[in-house]
């Protein structure tokens, strides 16, 4: 089964739940931060929980890397464990690390995300360099089940200075629409969907229907929702004409046990109630 038809499989069964692993040390309770533990192995132990507090109802994770990086060696020793915690409990993982260069440069990114310490099912792309940023993930895509969301319109606010500029009558996220259904047709899924899909945020509903009726073929992975002002209403005719998108919330999930004064090894079970909530906000509607 092709990666995109396992992702839409799995929105289908569970709902369009992306939980956004997009940890830092400020979100863990305060008995994690008081171990004798590194930094690293603190954000890991948290991950788990909350992998294990919420597999059956997301339908796959998010990782931004940055937050790891951020942690030197240990930090990305963190995003590795994390990743493979997940992918090895059958989700499936996307990687949120926007790579975008060329040629030898692009071969890497792919190389080192698609196989070995940092290996997901799915990578973020930035396309600003055109096809020549997106060509180095084919090979993998076709021969390796891999799959690449390619930012769009983004969630946020400074997005509309470049993103809706108007060249020739269209703006220039809707000329990269057009280049995604392009290059997503040698990719297509039993689904009707390709495994090249893209990032378009969850702020400006009125765009995003429009970018769906612009591009059939193409799953999203949606931004924006609870911390950035996105609801399932928001969500809701996108999802009524196709379950064409998972949406994805990090702070909204990962940080409610501290809005629910949780601060012990109970935390997970508020990230759980969120994501159950978040789940029924979206479903209702539909």
């Amino acid at each position: 089964m092709m990666i995109i038809d396992r992702l839409y499989k799995e929105t289908i069964e569970k709902g369009p739940i992306c939980v956004g692993l997009d940890t830092t040390l400020k979100f863990l309770p305060k008995y994690l931060l008081a171990k004798d533990w590194s930094d690293g192995e603190k954000i890991v132990e948290f991950n788990k929980k909350i992998i294990d507090a919420t597999a059956d109802l997301a339908a796959t994770y998010k990782v931004q890397i940055a937050c790891y990086e951020a942690l030197g060696l240990d930090g990305l020793k963190a995003y590795s464990e994390t990743v493979s915690y997940a992918r090895n409990k059958g989700k499936i993982v996307i990687g949120d690390v926007k790579r975008g260069d060329i040629s030898s440069t692009g071969d890497q990114y792919a190389k080192g995300h698609f196989t070995g310490d940092f290996e997901v099912d799915i990578m973020t792309i930035n396309a600003y360099m055109g096809e020549d940023a997106v060509a180095p993930y084919y090979p993998y895509i076709k021969n390796h089940n891999k799959g690449i969301f390619i930012l769009q319109r983004t969630s946020n606010p400074s997005a509309v200075d470049l993103q809706n500029l108007m060249v020739n009558g269209q703006s220039v996220y809707q000329i990269i629409g057009d280049k995604i259904e392009k290059w997503g047709k040698a990719f297509m899924g039993e689904s009707g969907f390709s495994a090249i899909g893209a990032v378009v945020g969850l702020t400006r509903p009125e765009e995003f229907e429009a970018i769906q009726d612009q591009c059939p073929h193409t799953f999203f992975l949606v931004p924006g929702y609870g911390a950035q002002g996105g609801t399932g209403q928001d969500i809701a005719k996108i999802l009524k004409k196709s379950r064409c998108a998972v949406v994805n919330s990090s702070r909204g999930l990962i940080t409610a046990h501290q809005k629910g004064g949780c601060e012990d090894e109970g935390f997970a079970q508020h990230v759980r109630k969120a994501t159950i909530a978040m789940k029924e906000d979206i479903l209702k509607w539909l």
